[in-house]
């Protein structure tokens, strides 16, 4: 029988030391057809379950299946990682754990070309860009995953957007480690402070069902109008004693979605983790949890910073490949490095809950020009990438070349000196160039991965 010390053990088993700090990196994209710019559907020749089972015939790749459905791949124990697919079919790569983020590169140009060389025959691209420029949310092909069903007929009791979330964004994460519950709880507010300015720094969403959506990131916006049981600025990481106890108590109230049972999975959605811990449960009477449950449900939790036996960064719009490998080194700069690390908490630590909260609802429409004690985000920004080269320096992690960790910083220090995140451009794009036609983007090699 489960109780809650064990719910926060199961956390704390995530404490590793520091030379065993690892750096995961995931994205996801939405596929489209070169024909006719449609998203891809999940069935038919050209569908991502074809692309899938194609990957899947690969020599060190295994399927995942749900009822007979291939809803992702997952490789080698020497390759290391996973593909998946969202509800809206964006195509995710999960990497694998990598020393440093010359190897994340590296993993990231070998998925590309292994997924152009697999998409080839297919006469289908993938946008690099967070939601999609003119498709309606009807547009988009649901995955026959279980869970994701669960979760769609949730979402319409909680927010105007979860739908418009769960089909139509796109996002990048970085996953990192801690030492210890210290360390976890100054990683964690410094990225519940910060994730407003990564949103700002990585905004590349500006356009909804082909115009203008008056924001720079419809991707954030969509999240601000998501499930506020489980989505937002956690302000409870701000608290004195916060640790793996409070995150726990936290989860423990955050409604399920479900759980497998006997090759079953069974809806209890609104329900609470708390009650199941009880055996209080209708759907399951007299039954109690499982840890593979309490992991499960982890990660059905979505705010700005997740905890689980590592941390998650959640607040960026995908984008280039190269944007891609800027997050991992944002926030690597910041916390694998104690000196970095110290200035970035002694930075965000006076910042109150009514401003971090102005700073997340402000940012989707004003970015780095939102305004912030006299000044913008674009100073702190300036002033973050600093901190976080000065970090990426000492580590001093070299690629064959003699570069350190910093060089992937570079579209960072033009965003932040500049004030123009990717969604800037893209308008002056659609204004200008493109004439106010989106459907011009798809041949904008800016904004594709190919």
């Amino acid at each position: 029988m489960l109780r809650k010390g064990d719910l926060a053990a199961y956390l704390e088993k995530g404490c590793r030391p520091k030379e065993r700090f690892r750096i995961g990196t995931e994205h996801e994209k939405f596929g489209f057809s070169l024909k006719n710019r449609a998203p891809l559907a999940y069935g038919g020749k050209t569908g991502m379950r074809a692309l899938l089972q194609k990957w899947a015939r690969r020599g060190e790749a295994e399927p995942v299946m749900e009822d007979g459905h291939i809803l992702g791949v997952r490789f080698s124990e020497k390759e290391g990682g996973a593909v998946s697919l969202e509800p809206g079919g964006q195509l995710e790569l999960s990497g694998a754990p990598r020393e440093n983020i010359h190897q994340t590169k590296d993993e990231l140009d070998d998925h590309l070309a292994q997924l152009r060389a697999l998409s080839d025959s297919f006469q289908i691209g993938f946008l690099a860009l967070a939601f999609p420029p003119h498709w309606k949310r009807t547009d988009m092909s649901p995955v026959p995953k279980k869970r994701y069903a669960i979760m769609a007929a949730h979402m319409l009791k909680r927010g105007r957007l979860g739908l418009d979330m769960m089909y139509r964004t796109a996002t990048t994460q970085v996953n990192l480690d801690f030492s210890s519950e210290e360390d976890m709880r100054r990683k964690m507010r410094v990225a519940v402070a910060l994730s407003p300015l990564a949103t700002a720094l990585f905004a590349n969403s500006p356009l909804c069902d082909g115009k203008n959506s008056g924001v720079l990131s419809r991707r954030a916006l969509s999240w601000r109008d998501t499930d506020p049981d489980r989505a937002g600025m956690i302000p409870f990481v701000f608290d004195e004693g916060f640790g793996f106890e409070r995150y726990a108590d936290y989860a423990l109230d955050v409604p399920l979605y479900c759980v497998h049972r006997g090759g079953r999975t069974i809806s209890l959605a609104g329900e609470s983790f708390r009650r199941f811990m009880e055996g209080k449960l209708e759907p399951l009477p007299r039954q109690r949890p499982t840890l593979a449950d309490w992991e499960e449900h982890l990660t059905t939790l979505f705010p700005e910073a997740r905890l689980k036996r590592f941390m998650e960064m959640r607040g960026a719009d995908v984008g280039t490949p190269e944007m891609i490998c800027a997050l991992a080194a944002f926030w690597t700069g910041l916390f694998y490095d104690s000196s970095a690390l110290q200035e970035a908490s002694d930075l965000v630590e006076d910042w109150t809950a009514e401003e971090r909260e102005r700073l997340y609802q402000g940012v989707c429409r004003d970015g780095l020009a939102l305004p912030f004690r006299g000044a913008t985000l674009k100073e702190i920004a300036l002033q973050l990438l600093e901190i976080a080269e000065r970090g990426l320096r000492q580590r001093r992690r070299l690629n064959e070349k003699g570069h350190d960790e910093s060089v992937y910083l570079k579209p960072l220090h033009e965003i932040a000196q500049t004030g123009q995140a990717s969604a800037a451009r893209l308008l002056e794009k659609y204004r200008n160039l493109w004439k106010g036609d989106a459907m011009r983007l798809f041949d904008d090699p800016e904004h594709r991965f190919f």
